[in-house]
């Protein structure tokens, strides 16, 4: 059994339950090669676990008669070695909470492309795809990273001044392949499309767009771009959308890989790239999916109200991603990942059978965060973190980690935690009320030491100012005391935390946590047990 157009046709694949695309592969793909409507940007397990899968259950549905086409601008040897040997076929493996696996072969992706002009035939095909009157949309998931074309000090990467002299001929950053691309769609008739950021980050559309007109306008002004392809990006023949995705997708599991191996499945070996990407012909991912998108495509768009998606306005998609991020799922999320690292966890799932950290969590959401929960009222806040406590981060059977959670928790703190921390503010509640936030304050300066509630040394996940803060962090010492003058220099960063915790009065609150949590060995378990119970 390999993941072939050929070796699907044989009826082993249906007798060992795993459920098959239920249209013509070759049709689909001829269609879109033919009359491309959906391309998408970022080859990653998210793509492949939850948007292929949507447009394969479009086709299965006769609703759709055209396949998606992905495109990777970073890392191209998931392309060379997860989609291609494959016929870009793969398999999902649904994991769900009572330990059964929906096994599903993704034939909806017929197309697998290396943007980069270094790849000249690659990126011709790009173009006529830009080209099609017939493209809808152009999807995006492309982390938070891929958007960024300055430094933290405001400095524009090398890539990218180097495409604002060069021109478009053969742009390097991801943003200047982008918009070199569209400027074909601007040259076939100022063509209309919808771009859409599916990257799990707020206001996504909006930040996308912004990066987008900021490149062209530097080409503008360096003489490679008119004013008309500034007016079209402007008009409301190019749009972007806002959206809201949800769905936890850990990389490949070994145990996932052995249960397909043992049914017949060959060829699944993950491999990691020179570019440190984890990737396999298959991905695991749970059951539960969410995503709402702004509905807002000039040039019409796929039927994906058929599949779930949310179909809104945008200050709806804006509502429901912020009570997921800031209070319904990414808050406790984080929670336990510095409180796993610190207790020497190393499945999410373990962390919520253990009484203390359920209770955290159980007082994050339901005690401190639903009582200034943005409510998008299409979903319940409530219902949604009933959702993420009971079902979906107590599935043993979702690999993933808190050391993968915790990575870049300085960039997460202001938004997970802060936006709740004002929302107290602004309804004049009580800011001291608050435990479970300051607490998980104190325990992210407690896991900057890098040492577990054991004594054991561990590694601290990445972190763009990980050595930065540690620096600031070395006065601190496991079986001292530290004072609130001491940590000024963290604490007062309302880039970190949203708001001054000095100026709002939490700061004493987190130094004393961190007092208690720093006595010695076994101080974060008795700490976390005396405030959340």
């Amino acid at each position: 059994m390999k993941l072939s157009y050929q070796s699907l046709k044989s009826p082993e694949w249906l007798e060992k339950g795993y459920q098959l695309p239920q249209f013509n592969l070759e049709e689909v793909a001829k269609n879109t090669q033919k009359s491309p409507a959906w391309l998408h940007l970022g080859a990653g397990n998210i793509f492949r676990a939850f948007l292929a899968n949507l447009q394969q259950r479009l086709l299965n549905q006769g609703v759709a008669n055209q396949g998606i086409i992905v495109a990777e601008g970073f890392d191209y040897e998931i392309i060379d070695k997860a989609y291609r040997p494959f016929n870009n076929l793969s398999l999902f493996a649904k994991l769900k909470n009572d330990h059964t696996v929906d096994k599903i072969v993704i034939g909806s992706i017929v197309e697998s492309l290396r943007m980069d002009t270094s790849f000249p035939e690659d990126f011709s095909r790009l173009k006529a795809i830009f080209q099609a009157p017939s493209l809808q949309m152009v999807s995006l998931t492309i982390t938070e990273k891929g958007y960024l074309i300055k430094n933290q000090q405001g400095e524009y990467y090398p890539a990218v001044l180097s495409d604002f002299e060069q021109g478009l001929a053969t742009p390097q950053s991801y943003i200047g392949k982008i918009v070199a691309l569209l400027v074909e769609r601007f040259n076939q008739g100022k063509l209309p499309l919808a771009l859409v950021s599916m990257d799990n980050m707020s206001e996504n559309g909006a930040k996308l767009r912004n990066v987008i007109l900021e490149f062209a306008q530097q080409w503008q002004k360096s003489g490679h771009l008119s004013q008309d392809f500034i007016d079209y990006l402007n008009s409301d023949k190019i749009s972007f959308p806002w959206s809201m995705i949800d769905k936890i997708t850990p990389r490949p599991d070994s145990e996932v890989q052995k249960q397909l191996q043992n049914e017949g499945v060959e060829d699944l070996e993950p491999v990691v790239t020179s570019k440190n990407t984890y990737v396999a012909p298959f991905v695991n991912a749970e059951e539960l999916e969410y995503l709402a998108i702004e509905d807002n495509f000039p040039n019409g768009r796929p039927a994906l109200e058929k599949v779930g998606v949310i179909l809104t306005d945008r200050e709806t998609v804006n509502k429901i991603e912020t009570m997921k991020v800031t209070t319904c799922l990414n808050p406790l999320h984080t929670a336990l990942a510095i409180y796993g690292c610190l207790l020497g966890f190393t499945k999410i799932s373990d962390e919520v059978r253990d009484p203390d950290l359920l209770a955290l969590i159980q007082k994050l959401g339901y005690q401190e965060g639903l009582p200034v929960v943005i409510d998008p009222k299409l979903i319940n806040p409530k219902q949604f973190i009933d959702e993420v406590i009971n079902i979906r981060l107590s599935n043993d059977f979702i690999p993933d980690t808190p050391q993968r959670i915790a990575t870049d928790t300085s960039q997460k703190l202001a938004i997970r935690f802060g936006e709740t921390i004002k929302s107290y503010i602004k309804t004049s509640k009580d800011v001291n009320e608050l435990i479970a936030i300051p607490l998980v304050f104190a325990g992210w300066l407690r896991y900057l030491l890098a040492i577990d509630d054991n004594g054991n040394c561990f590694e601290n996940s990445p972190d763009p100012r990980l050595n930065e803060i540690k620096e600031k962090l070395s006065c601190v010492t496991l079986g001292e005391k530290v004072s609130a003058e001491q940590l000024k220099p963290i604490l007062s960063d309302s880039n970190i935390f949203g708001v001054n915790l000095y100026e709002i009065g939490l700061a004493d609150k987190v130094v004393n946590y961190l007092n208690e949590l720093l006595v010695g060995t076994g101080a974060v378990r008795q700490t976390l047990h005396k405030y959340v119970n």
